[in-house]
């Protein structure tokens, strides 16, 4: 039952008899539960058309309604409130509990799509830090939205393998005396491991800035690494395996996994091809010994000159052209990113490509998408959609870093959460809980991150996420625990088909009500989620849900209740709210323990 869309054609049937257009209905769920559940303004805006009161208008739409799941009603100037009845509300949950998607609807078949998501991003031979974060966190819980919706969907970390970070990694790596032996069978090799590269990497970049000749060498590399000549090609192996199988634990810890552990190197073999489509079709010019296409689209290459050279104000630049090749013959990220666009086309032919990245990436994305249009190598219909996000800051509201001002890294991040929530539990009795406190550390973490704009940055702030109070991850779990808890004491934890084969829940008070209509909130915020591409809405629809129920919990005697039926219809209910607690916590890609 969908009691918005039952309430939505009985307004369409009375439009109709009106002469109103449908375009014009407005309907939403009612900001004062005590009067309403739901509330249409439809009557202002018809009103001024019409040349008439709003309240004459209500009363003419109110007149024509056909419905007999609410009771509707008239508050000035030109509300209509409908306030559904208790036996549907109780209809509803009754359907809800026996029904494995707890009735969320899927997609109608012709809106779900194919879609490729590329999120993760990182890179190989670099230790992963707080700048990692966000993309996994915010892609994998869109990933799972678009599953549980209904759509196809492909994950790929698309890790970044095949840049100037490997040529620096391997030259420092051969001047440090790690990979003699790869160059000479007579001498051996040093162990190599991700402390190595932790060092080495940072050393290699920093000393690019001063010594011309190393990079020149890092360069060469680079570019050997990408014609497979050996034995760069071997070593570099090396260094992708040794980094995957550390940056795959570190996800596993966030609960994010992916279909395919790709890289920019997956389409280096598509390069050639791809570059040369480019050069057919007549699009490509060379620039300063690079080739280049230009995507600037008309008034976007006109540059604006700064009126005082000593101006801090930022002005807006002109497009810059995409670069396929670099002087020396190399591939640069422009290219590999239209090359992994073509190949993705190649083996899914997907309906949608969806990269979660840092914003700003935000151009460097746009010109890859104008240019595959451009050539044809995305075609028309496909969607091609950058989600940027922000940056996450301290409490002092600056980026977040050590205290000694270094980036702090994503396994410290992990460390920090976790040490964060057993300090909690600790103060609630419970210790040697490692296992436990990773679990609420996440929570903690990734609802601190999605209950706000992926595009704003948002305050880290350990003390306030792990708190098992307030709109948390925690509160969320430890909800869902406390209902446990009672499910286990009841004795029917294990007995599903007691509570899904019997119609048990009745709704007789307000808190009841209350929980019902926040069911039916957060059913739908799975939908505004998908229209708007944000989790937002279905983080704190799912904690105005666990609120509710903490209402009825605090106010109601489950267990000593001596009506028979009245117990059994609470222990349903509470039933049905764990399982949907752990439905949308699945989709924000965390737990929800049985104790806390």
């Amino acid at each position: 039952m969908n009691i918005k869309k039952i309430l939505t054609e009985s307004l369409k049937e009375s439009f109709a008899h009106l002469g109103y257009s449908a375009d014009d209905i407005s309907l939403n769920f009612s900001n004062k539960p005590e009067l309403a559940d739901f509330q249409c303004n439809s009557a202002f805006a018809l009103a001024k058309k019409l040349g008439q009161s709003p309240e004459v208008v209500a009363n003419s739409i109110m007149a024509n309604l056909k419905q007999d799941i609410a009771e509707t009603s008239f508050a000035k100037p030109g509300f209509i409130n409908f306030k559904i009845k208790d036996e549907v509300l109780s209809e509803l949950l009754n359907s809800a509990i026996s029904n494995e998607r707890l009735g969320l609807e899927e997609l109608d078949e012709d809106e779900k799509i194919k879609v490729v998501m590329d999120y993760g991003g990182a890179n190989v031979a670099k230790e992963l830090h707080i700048g990692h974060l966000r993309s996994p966190v915010i892609g994998e819980s869109l990933a799972r939205l678009y599953k549980i919706l209904g759509n196809e969907v492909i994950t790929d970390t698309h890790l970044g393998d095949w840049g100037l970070q490997m040529g620096l990694t391997i030259a420092q790596l051969e001047d440090d005396g790690y990979v003699d032996g790869y160059f000479d069978k007579t001498k051996q090799n040093k162990e190599i491991t991700l402390d190595t590269l932790n060092e080495e990497y940072p050393k290699a970049s920093k000393r690019k800035n001063s010594d011309e000749e190393f990079k020149k060498k890092a360069e060469r590399y680079t570019k050997f690494v990408q014609d497979k000549k050996e034995p760069y090609w071997t070593i570099y192996e090396t260094i992708r395996n040794i980094s995957v199988e550390r940056i795959k634990a570190n996800y596993e810890k966030l609960n994010c996994f992916f279909d395919l552990w790709y890289g920019e190197s997956t389409s280096a073999d598509l390069v050639e091809e791809v570059v040369q489509k480019f050069i057919d079709m007549g699009l490509t010019r060379t620039h300063e010994g690079a080739l280049v296409v230009d995507v600037a689209r008309e008034g976007e290459n006109v540059p604006i000159e700064k009126k005082n050279p000593e101006d801090p104000q930022m002005y807006k630049n002109p497009m810059p052209p995409v670069y396929l090749k670099k002087s020396n013959g190399a591939d640069v990220y422009d290219t590999t990113d239209i090359a992994t666009i073509y190949q993705r086309n190649k083996d899914f032919a997907p309906d949608k490509i969806m990269y979660v990245v840092d914003k700003r990436q935000a151009v460097h994305f746009e010109h890859c998408f104008r240019a595959v249009k451009m050539a044809g190598i995305s075609p028309e219909n496909q969607q091609l959609q950058f989600v940027g996000y922000g940056t996450i800051n301290g409490t002092d509201g600056k980026p977040f870093k050590t205290r000694s001002g270094d980036t702090i890294k994503l396994e410290d991040i992990i460390n920090l959460i976790s040490s964060g929530a057993e300090k909690k539990l600790a103060n609630n009795g419970i210790s040697e809980k490692s296992e436990l406190a990773l679990k609420i550390g996440v929570a903690a973490m990734k609802f601190g991150d999605l209950s706000n704009d992926p595009l704003k940055d948002y305050v880290f702030d350990i003390d306030k996420f792990a708190s098992f109070e307030g709109k948390t991850g925690p509160y969320i779990q430890y909800t869902g625990a406390r209902i446990s808890s009672l499910l286990t004491k009841a004795g029917v934890i294990d007995k599903t088909d007691y509570l899904e084969n019997l119609k048990l829940i009745s709704i007789s008070d307000q808190n009841q009500r209350n929980i019902a209509i926040s069911f039916l909130k957060l059913q739908e915020s799975y939908f505004t989620c998908y229209k708007n591409t944000t989790l937002s809405p279905l983080a704190l629809g799912l904690y105005d849900f666990a609120a509710s129920y903490s209402k009825f919990y605090n106010d109601t005697r489950i267990l000593t209740e001596q009506n028979e039926n009245k117990k059994n219809s609470f222990l349903a209910l509470s039933y049905l709210v764990l399982k949907a607690i752990k439905q949308a916590s699945n989709v924000l890609a965390f737990e929800i323990p049985e104790k806390m």
